[in-house]
């Protein structure tokens, strides 16, 4: 099926040849006597003798000299061929011509007296000449879809390469920060410890399955943020506010990359609870006229050199992944209040 473009663009342009030839060799009839009874195939054919000409030129260029001489940088030798030939093949047309309509039927054939003959030479190496340069034109253009098809198709899988090695880093990390936080559930509660490791299943069986592909469903999504913000809430202590607003239907087919906010929101828990003082995290998603929106507020209380939970690579890792998918297409400010007390991201996609 990949093909198929392809195929449909060589149809195309073999199209194009047949139809623009048709009308060179059907434009000799209008000099073809048609008040006659019967049509002179002599006159068709010596008025066809030049586009003829035309044709071998045009041909002998593409197929032979541009690809083996111009497109190998021998522009001197391409220059000096296409001079000789165009001098060659004008002359053989003067000459077949002259064979076939000699100077005294010439009055006759025409019906106007005899020009002189080298303003019919000029005449058909100009033509010939700016056939050269249209063989030229369409061949060069010819190599430059190619290339220009081979240049998307490295930067396709260049960047299918790079996001597939976003995902394999982020897989790691995303559990890494998980599992520091089902080990701090341990030390004080073994029985959320246990039901955090259930919704940990959870979300792992949504990684390994759903995070190979480039998208997945928002409803999908959605709903693995749903499970991830519930495996939070249970070692969130009293002090600590937790708001969500998910307003994302369930069977959304809206396609969109995965875990591209969990990150946002794991940064809202490192960042934005204390053990000690009172602590708000605000969580929304929601579609809306073909942009998803996910608008986070939190607490401000930034990690310390003592917290090791994670890396702090996972908004790095964000960041390149919306300008590999969605570049144009979004907006994501952050901004953090004059006191420094609130942090807000509010990252929109347009998915148009």
């Amino acid at each position: 099926m990949k093909r198929l473009p392809a195929q449909h663009h060589r149809t195309f342009e073999v199209l194009i040849h047949i139809i623009g030839w048709l009308f060179v060799f059907t434009f000799p009839l209008l000099f073809v006597d048609r008040t006659s009874e019967f049509f002179s195939w002599e006159r068709y054919l010596c008025h066809s003798i030049v586009p003829l000409f035309f044709f071998i030129v045009f041909y002998l260029n593409y197929f032979w000299l541009i690809p083996r001489l111009l497109f190998k940088e021998q522009t001197y030798k391409y220059i000096v061929c296409n001079i000789v030939l165009v001098v060659i093949m004008g002359f053989s047309a003067h000459y077949l011509q002259s064979v076939f309509i000699p100077m005294d039927k010439h009055a006759t054939f025409y019906n106007h007296p005899p020009q002189p003959r080298w303003t019919f030479i000029i005449m058909d190496i100009s033509g010939m000449c700016f056939f050269v340069g249209l063989s030229a034109i369409l061949r060069i253009s010819r190599r430059w879809n190619k290339l220009e098809t081979a240049r998307r198709e490295a930067e396709k899988q260049r960047t299918e390469a790079e996001l597939k090695n976003l995902r394999n880093q982020l897989n790691p990390h995303f559990l890494l920060n998980t599992l520091n936080n089902i080990y701090a559930l341990i030390a004080f509660d073994s029985g959320k410890a246990q039901q955090a490791v259930q919704e940990l299943s959870k979300l792992l069986r949504h990684m390994l399955y759903d995070n190979q592909q480039t998208y997945v469903t928002l409803g999908k999504e959605a709903g693995f943020i749903y499970n991830y913000i519930e495996l939070m809430r249970i070692r969130l202590s009293s002090n600590v506010v937790l708001e969500t607003h998910l307003d994302i239907d369930k069977d959304s087919r809206t396609p969109i990359a995965p875990l591209i906010f969990i990150s946002l929101i794991e940064n809202a828990f490192k960042h934005g609870i204390s053990p000690t003082e009172p602590s708000r995290v605000s969580i929304s998603l929601s579609e809306y006229n073909d942009q998803v929106t996910c608008e986070i507020k939190n607490t401000n209380y930034p990690k310390t050199d003592q917290d090791k939970s994670g890396s702090g690579i996972g908004l790095t890792q964000v960041d390149k992944r919306l300008e590999l998918l969605y570049k144009g297409r979004y907006t994501w400010k952050k901004s953090l209040s004059e006191d420094g007390k609130e942090y807000q991201s509010r990252l929109v996609i347009n998915m148009n």
